[in-house]
């Protein structure tokens, strides 16, 4: 299996796709389901581990929340700081590799996978020092932003134990995105796997057998990251699979740091303008009348939307791989093919999604909480997620298709002005001036998930393709004048 992994051509043959009957719109079925099969193949995996190692998260506040509701207010609360300051800036700096990986892979020039891996670990494990100064400080900064002063307090507590956790993030987002362009998901799965069932385990003995309370559940996650660091580290340097992309420890990786920078930082924006706003929401429901019962229903409903993003993540890191991959390949037409059929996958997924979410409205909050209160306010938030998920998932498609092409710059503009122009404001007018609480904090996200979509909709269905090969193929020999 693991001597296959180059040798399987994730790029289609550009000459098996017809260009007349391409242009036409109407491709034969054969290149639609050997496409759709090849997606599938690469998302089942990827959604997997989205959703298993976002679980830690989760999981960790599940077993807060049954120690309270100052704990799980708190849990959450520092969870979505966390978030906001550390996990969505270095998942935005980790996601330029699919654009450099993706590309590099397939245009087989394997060596430089694993020279761009180590100088993004480099970057991002020196950006996480600051990071975790901020974590550290987290209960101050909490209370200077006007947040409730108890709530802080254990937001602060939890956040300075999931320290260590910060540099095995950087890592695991370096690594993930150097497997995944390869289409070597199954090493990710099944570290992903076993780093969940370990993370209950740790969950377990720290919260209740240890009595460490909200320490113990943060403590739990920085373990697990580590863990799963631990695994793939292990497998990269071992695996055959790997011995063509990771030749060892490169001095090229000093190279070209500030080209990746550029890149990285703008999807970083890309990324993180998207992310804050999510999380802006639970910050903004501390404002609210009864602060404890709106940050604890705001919080599960943001931890149950992230929870269904992760399926999407794994069809946008699928199509982020696919794009990258043909336009590296020279292969234009096999690059919109690919994401025209993501785009169905997407749609019926997200169907599918809504429906579930509509059935499990009345019994999700007793996943997170005992208090009645807090169950019945769930259940009422749950036609909201439902909606917000099927457009966050559409649009988490189209801005993986975006990364595979390297328009982290536009899609930052366009996440500006959709969330922080439209969004935020809906939401502030929504819930403190029509005084619709929580419910009208959502309502002004989901104007912004209407905006973005349909931004992005325009963009790519005005996308020249064969530009694109051709814009790749120019920086790629610019980039061997600067070597020479």
């Amino acid at each position: 299996m693991e001597t296959s992994i180059l040798e399987t051509p994730l790029c289609s043959d550009q000459h098996e796709l017809d260009a007349q009957t391409f242009d036409q719109g109407c491709c034969s079925r054969e290149h639609v389901v050997e496409e759709a099969k090849k997606q599938l193949w690469l998302a089942g995996p990827l959604i997997a581990v989205s959703l298993l190692q976002y679980s830690l998260q989760m999981i960790s506040i599940m077993f807060v929340g049954h120690l309270g509701k100052l704990p799980l207010s708190g849990a959450s609360l520092g969870n979505s700081f966390a978030s906001v300051t550390g996990y969505s800036v270095l998942l935005g700096m980790g996601s330029a590799l699919e654009t450099l990986c993706g590309q590099a892979y397939g245009a087989k020039q394997y060596h430089m996978l694993g020279v761009h891996t180590q100088r993004a670990m480099l970057v991002l494990l020196v950006l996480s020092i600051p990071l975790s100064l901020i974590w550290f400080n987290t209960s101050n900064l909490l209370i200077a932003l006007g947040q409730d002063y108890e709530i802080s307090t254990e937001a602060g507590t939890f956040n300075r134990w999931m320290i260590p956790g910060l540099f095995a993030y950087a890592i695991i987002q370096c690594l993930n995105r150097f497997l995944q362009t390869q289409n070597n998901v199954l090493p990710m799965l099944i570290s992903s796997g076993i780093t969940t069932l370990v993370h209950l385990v740790f969950c377990w003995v720290f919260v209740f057998e240890y009595e460490l309370g909200i320490k113990g559940a943060a403590l739990a996650i920085s373990l697990s990251y580590w863990v799963n660091v631990f695994m793939l580290v292990i497998y990269i340097n071992s695996a055959t699979a790997c011995a063509s992309t990771w030749t060892g420890v490169s001095k090229e990786a000093l190279n070209d740091i500030l080209s990746f920078l550029r890149l990285a930082m703008a999807s970083t924006l890309m990324i993180c303008l998207e992310y804050w706003s999510f999380e802006m929401v639970v910050l903004l429901s501390g404002l609210l009348p009864n602060p404890q019962l709106e940050t604890s229903v705001l919080s599960i409903s943001l931890n149950t939307c992230w929870m269904v993003y992760m399926i999407s993540v794994g069809l946008g890191g699928a199509i982020s791989t696919r794009v990258s991959n043909e336009l590296g390949c020279g292969n234009a037409k096999g690059a919109l093919l690919a994401l025209r059929v993501m785009i169905v996958i997407a749609i019926v997924e997200g169907t599918t999604v809504v429906l579930v979410t509509i059935l499990v409205k009345n019994v999700w909050g007793k996943l997170y909480s005992n208090e009645d209160e807090v169950i019945k306010y769930v259940a009422k938030m749950m036609p909201l997620l439902a909606l917000s998920d099927f457009l966050d998932g559409f649009q988490c498609v189209l801005s993986g298709a975006a990364r595979g092409c390297g328009w982290q710059n536009l899609c930052a503009s366009i996440n500006l002005g959709a969330y922080y122009v439209v969004g935020i404001p809906s939401a502030i007018l929504f819930a403190f001036t029509f005084h619709i609480g929580g419910m009208g904090l959502w309502m002004g996200i989901i104007c912004g998930l209407c905006v973005q979509g349909i931004a992005l909709v325009t963009v790519n269905a005005c996308t020249n393709w064969d530009r694109e090969v051709n814009i790749f193929y120019a920086s790629k020999f610019n980039h061997f004048n600067r070597l020479r």
